[in-house]
């Protein structure tokens, strides 16, 4: 029989091999639309942006070349340096307040509630802010934290502070505050997606192993959480490093971060050098990306 199938195979030319071709075949038929519009959309804009950032450039115009000035001038500057740290200052304090928020509203939802309808209707409440411009949301802090604002007004009348309280606006108070409205719906969806795959069996062998509701929250709730909290992560460090609209509206101007250098640079037409700007910022959001994924295996989440 053996013998028989094998050379019935090769007389017909081996039809196995055959539609193992023509699955690889049409699989790469399937991606070439996705892989034309990452290429055009993602990857080419990418390649002009470092080809560019090598270019020389004046008051007049841009020049094609090949000059390291570019990185130079941006590596080896103390402001850079400085605006770099002042960057990761914001997305560190970020991350961990939209963790910590994220978390808990996450975990509200998914456990505290018992019908799903129900915790559709208060996930969707969460998201009616963010069906609005960022800009709106952004700046409708400003009368409430404003030196005559609803903060510093209530602050004054209730005699908790003898006049208005400067730092609450244009300070880096203001920036963090904002940058936490502003993303922590980001934190809270893949967490809140990971804590509803849990097993609530798992729990309940928790509890009646005589583990305590912290006990459950460390040791089950949390290690099964990683997933979703390093997605909301990654979502949250690559806008708060990308922002420049929030720091330079919220700060008054007293404060600095990468992308608003950028924005700066491109609006003196100096491309090539924001082109060499955003370049380092990639390769730093890429690392921490990386360290993310080194922490965390996302993969069960995707």
């Amino acid at each position: 029989m053996t013998a028989v199938a094998t050379s019935g195979e090769i007389r017909t030319g081996n039809p196995r091999r055959s539609l193992a071709a023509l699955g690889r075949l049409t699989a790469y038929l399937q991606a070439t639309p996705l892989l034309l519009i990452l290429g055009f959309f993602f990857v080419l804009p990418i390649l002009m942006i470092v080809v560019v950032s090598f270019w020389d450039y004046d008051f007049a115009g841009l020049y094609p070349d090949f000059m390291t000035m570019n990185y130079a001038d941006t590596l080896g500057s103390w402001v850079t340096w400085k605006t770099y740290l002042n960057t990761l200052k914001f997305t560190a304090l970020t991350w961990a307040l939209t963790l910590v928020i994220g978390f808990w509203v996450a975990y509200f939802l998914a456990f505290h509630i018992r019908t799903t309808t129900m915790q559709m209707v208060l996930f969707l409440v969460c998201t009616v802010p963010f069906l609005t411009s960022n800009i709106i949301r952004m700046i409708s802090w400003i009368p409430v934290l404003g030196r005559n604002g609803l903060v510093n007004s209530a602050l004054v009348e209730l005699g908790i502070v003898p006049e208005p309280v400067e730092w609450l606006l244009y300070s880096d108070f203001a920036v963090v505050l904002a940058m936490v409205h502003l993303n922590t719906l980001f934190m809270v969806t893949p967490i809140f997606n990971t804590l509803m795959r849990i097993d609530r069996s798992l729990i309940e062998a928790a509890r009646d192993c005589g583990a305590s509701g912290w006990q459950v929250l460390w040791n089950v709730v949390l290690p099964l959480a990683k997933p979703g909290m390093a997605i909301g992560s990654i979502f949250v460090v690559t806008l708060v490093m990308a922002d420049f609209s929030t720091v330079q509206v919220m700060s008054g101007g007293q404060s600095a971060s990468v992308a608003l250098m950028m924005k700066n640079q491109m609006s003196l037409l100096q491309y090539p050098a924001a082109a060499a700007n955003a370049v380092v910022l990639l390769i730093v959001v890429l690392l921490m990306v990386a360290a993310i994924l080194r922490v965390v295996d996302i993969r069960k989440e995707l």
